[in-house]
């Protein structure tokens, strides 16, 4: 039976897709953006997240670790080369200061979620948004669900990075009723530098997806100094406007992530209040506007 790993999903979403819809979340992603707000969803596997502000320190879990991987300085740490995700740290833990994110689950256990909302879904227009990270990631189990869904007649949509190759893509692309497809940057060695990886094929993926009358919403998160400035912005609106029946989604930046690179131990590189103010949003919504592209804010 086709197993995947999931680390959420989000009933009654409104954001990802038309009409409400729940949201089912795939663990793994190739690119590694600095800003994402799922840090969780890129690394494939379950991983412990740890909640310093709980921590009562009172080293039940270092006593319980079997691989000893955790340790006691000036706080709690845990050496991610030899921890084994194995949760026996969890069980002793008083404060629920330690978790695992990420699960294995079976088709039929997804499908036993999304089926819960068939009623909402066929009231609103709605239906279900397979997100992540990046859900052509995990292509066997997402042909499955997507297969699953259109059997229900159930609306899907697939959110992705385009980073795959096109082959992939065009497995979902013949089951997927919708695709929310993610424009950052279009200058290549700014994409590379900023994602780990060129943009060379996301863009020919799109353009292939345009060409087979996919359905696409185009979705540019606005990250501050990075994807927002007006080079970029016309650089995507030009690209889009060469193709026929595109939409755009304006993503707003917040860095509401912040707290869950704390947890994983990792960097965020956008600490403090930055978030796209309305000015900026207006302005950019006018240059894409003026290429005659219709744009909607937040998804």
């Amino acid at each position: 039976m086709i197993k995947g790993t999931i680390f959420n999903i989000q009933r009654f979403a409104i954001n990802d897709g038309p009409g409400i819809r729940t949201t089912v979340f795939l663990k793994g992603c190739p690119l590694q953006c600095g800003w994402c707000h799922n840090p969780e969803s890129q690394y494939s596997a379950p991983q412990l997240l740890y909640f310093e502000t709980r921590c009562i320190r009172c080293g039940a879990c270092i006593e319980r670790c079997p691989n000893k991987a955790i340790s006691m300085n000036s706080r709690i740490e845990t050496n991610l080369l030899t921890c084994s995700v194995c949760g026996a740290c969890l069980s002793v833990c008083p404060a629920d200061a330690r978790e695992i994110v990420g699960r294995w689950m079976t088709v039929d256990e997804v499908m036993l979620e999304i089926k819960k909302d068939i009623p909402f879904y066929q009231q609103s227009a709605g239906g279900v948004t397979f997100s992540g990270g990046e859900p052509l990631a995990q292509i066997d189990f997402l042909i499955t669900l997507l297969n699953e869904c259109r059997q229900e007649g159930i609306h899907t949509a697939v959110d992705t990075c385009g980073y795959a190759p096109w082959p992939v893509l065009q497995k979902a692309a013949k089951e997927a009723d919708l695709f929310l497809y993610d424009l950052k940057i279009m200058d290549d060695a700014s994409h590379i530098q900023h994602t780990g990886f060129s943009n060379k094929m996301i863009l020919e993926n799109l353009k292939h997806l345009a060409d087979i009358g996919a359905d696409i919403i185009v979705r540019v998160p606005l990250v501050p100094g990075i994807t927002d400035n007006e080079e970029n912005i016309k650089q995507i609106s030009e690209f889009v406007a060469s193709m026929k029946n595109l939409s755009i989604d304006l993503l707003p930046f917040h860095n509401i992530a912040e707290s869950k690179y704390e947890r994983l131990g990792k960097r965020y590189a956008f600490s403090g209040p930055q978030h796209t103010n309305n000015k900026k949003l207006n302005e950019i919504k006018a240059l894409f506007e003026t290429a005659d592209i219709t744009v909607s804010i937040g998804g």
